[in-house]
């Protein structure tokens, strides 16, 4: 297969993979497969972030999320070591299911290695696949989920909360996408912005 052809199986092979997702979220009057629409989001987003991203980068944004629904939240203690128990054995989950997805797609070794590296999100500081992997999905949350993820916890977290989860975020994002984000070249939440713009202050 050449180049093109590799990308585009493995992109069906990440779709189909995140179409049976059971849980579903309405997009535009449809219901979509809810990882099915967030690894679309991704990539369009890394296309408006970074046009020039190599293949390994835009197949590590698509496959973050791959079959999430498969290691649920609830199947670890519901507090700060289960969560972070969870978060670990999320990536490892992750990162096998794309590294696999990506051999029947006739990619080398060093590929998927690379791939499997980002998805899992190994050395975010020194590894540039792992960061675009990371300013990707934090520029994708802002846009699409923030404004959800507020509405679900906003009885549950005070004004400081909100700004520590903001800052978080923000930390974990490289500087070239502060620019992107401060530029507008995103849909931030209108209702929260004010709160993002004290949070970065």
């Amino acid at each position: 297969m050449t180049e093109a052809q590799q990308y585009i199986k493995a992109v069906e092979l990440i779709d189909t993979a995140n179409s049976e997702d059971p849980n579903i979220e309405i997009v535009d009057g449809k219901e979509v497969a809810k990882e099915l629409i967030y690894g679309q989001r991704m990539s369009a987003m890394i296309d408006a972030y970074l046009p020039d991203a190599d293949d390994i980068a835009k197949l590590a944004v698509r496959a973050q999320h791959i079959q999430r629904w498969k290691s649920p939240r609830k199947d670890y203690p519901m507090n700060r070591k289960g969560y972070h128990l969870w978060r670990t054995n999320l990536y490892k989950f992750h990162s096998e299911t794309a590294a696999n997805l990506l051999q029947e797609a006739d990619y080398d070794d060093e590929f998927i290695e690379r791939v499997r590296l980002a998805v899992a999100k190994k050395s975010l500081k020194t590894n540039p696949d792992t960061q675009i992997v990371e300013d990707v999905a934090a520029l994708v949350f802002l846009q699409f989920y923030m404004l959800d993820f507020y509405k679900k916890f906003s009885t549950e977290y005070d004004k400081e909360k909100w700004i520590d989860i903001i800052q978080r975020t923000w930390k974990k994002m490289s500087p070239e996408a502060h620019e992107f984000t401060l530029s507008g070249k995103i849909e931030l939440p209108e209702s929260l912005v004010p709160l993002i713009q004290e949070a970065l202050e």
